[in-house]
């Protein structure tokens, strides 16, 4: 038996970017910050969490010996790890900290072009694109064009938004383009169908995404993004590991926006949920259906969206905790022959200036459970991530990357 599992937390850095300065963000570390601020009491909010960060399972698999080899001279000490448990940490060449350079960087394809941003001006976007958008669309005129929080932008603009019928229009320092709705007033196909003429006419741009954002409320401080987000990204520029994988016969089930993420090439189904919580549950199942040669990918997005961007220190570490402690379900599940990684997309941390991401070294967690595990050291790219599972299932090397595999399968 011969199965992979992947899981995504979305944003959790663990700092040292090499090239953190070229992107303003030089001292970002998502993992060490949020240790930093519990310890000082400023990780505390009555009634969600209180005291020291406790990941006593995350840590058993390693993550401070990961966030110590990326340059954290704090982390790194005491945990007795797991046998069988592995360790590294990641630089990311791709050009950009934004989701798609992070996740087909890890599926063994990092981004070797540049992509396209919209400056930070107001308005944004340029004007024969929102005249496009409007007469291909047949709006009224949009709202925002400007760099900004999705839900501070919501507040600001949902009542005037339900009044008139005009869609709100934003962006960040990601190549994306963010379409906020709301679900019953403006309708939530006439979103995903906006969506969809918006990703044609940004392609020239070469933006990344184009993001439906639906909510529902009826007044501000009532407003409330919900589930049904929609992401329209581009295709990856060649095949990835899960091109690879499917083309060879074996399952890809990806679990929560992976799907988007890949613009749905070598994805075999796609299971979503509204939270971590129910996206934990529906990894669990995918991993207990999962057959020799299959991968199940998944992405954790609450820690980036409600927490990281939202520079909520509390609500990230409750976020964390909440995770460790559901990770002994997924470890109990894994045979030998299997392998968990946990790795994330890129940085957003909570302690930031602005809400952006942050430029940082991603930590590599893992459980192959009949091998000797230990330090996979520290990694050029996180391509090393996908070239190490396409070793574990047999597939031959990719272009990019190089598997860390023989560094921890010696025999138990």
């Amino acid at each position: 038996m011969a199965r992979a599992f992947l899981f995504v937390l979305d944003s959790f850095g663990v700092g040292g970017a090499p090239d953190a300065e070229a992107y303003g963000d030089a001292g970002a570390n998502t993992y060490g910050h949020i240790v930093d601020a519990c310890r000082e009491g400023r990780g505390n909010r009555q009634g969600l969490r209180e005291g020291l960060l406790d990941l006593p399972n995350m840590r058993a698999l390693g993550l401070d010996n990961a966030a110590a080899l990326a340059g954290d001279a704090m982390q790194g000490a005491g945990t007795a790890l797991l046998p069988g448990s592995f360790h590294a940490a990641a630089s990311e060449v791709s050009k950009g900290k934004d989701t798609p350079s992070g996740h087909w960087e890890i599926a063994a394809v990092p981004v070797t072009f540049d992509w396209g941003y919209f400056p930070h001006t107001q308005p944004a976007f340029p004007s024969e694109l929102t005249a496009a958008i409007i007469s291909q669309a047949g709006l009224p005129g949009i709202l925002g064009d400007r760099h900004a929080s999705g839900t501070e932008i919501i507040e600001e603009f949902g009542e005037e938004h339900i009044r008139t019928g005009k869609p709100i229009c934003y962006t960040s320092a990601d190549s994306v383009f963010q379409i906020a709705a709301h679900e019953t007033h403006f309708g939530l196909e006439r979103l995903y169908e906006l969506c969809a003429i918006v990703r044609k006419l940004v392609d020239p741009l070469n933006i990344g995404r184009v993001i439906a954002r639906p909510f529902i409320g009826e007044r501000k401080g009532e407003f409330e993004r919900t589930a049904n987000r929609r992401d329209y990204a581009v295709p990856p520029p060649e095949p990835t590991l899960l091109d690879r994988l499917v083309s060879r016969g074996s399952r890809v089930i990806a679990i929560g926006k992976i799907g988007d993420i890949f613009a749905h090439q070598g994805i075999s189904e796609v299971r979503k949920a509204p939270n971590n919580d129910a996206l934990f549950d529906k990894a669990l199942v995918a991993m207990d259906e999962a057959q020799d040669g299959d991968l199940v990918f998944a992405n954790f997005v609450d820690f980036d969206t409600l927490f990281g961007h939202r520079r909520d220190i509390p609500g990230y570490a409750a976020a964390l905790e909440a995770f460790d402690l559901r990770l002994p379900e997924a470890l109990a599940r894994l045979k030998v022959g299997d392998i968990l990684i946990l790795t994330a997309d890129h940085g957003c941390d909570p302690s930031w200036k602005g809400t952006d991401h942050t430029r940082e070294r991603v930590p590599i967690l893992g459980l192959a459970p009949g091998l000797t595990g230990g330090s996979a050291r520290l990694r050029s790219s996180y391509a090393d991530i996908g070239e190490t599972i396409a070793s574990h299932l047999g597939l031959p090397p990719g272009r990019h990357g190089t598997s860390f595999l023989s560094e921890i399968a010696g025999r138990a």
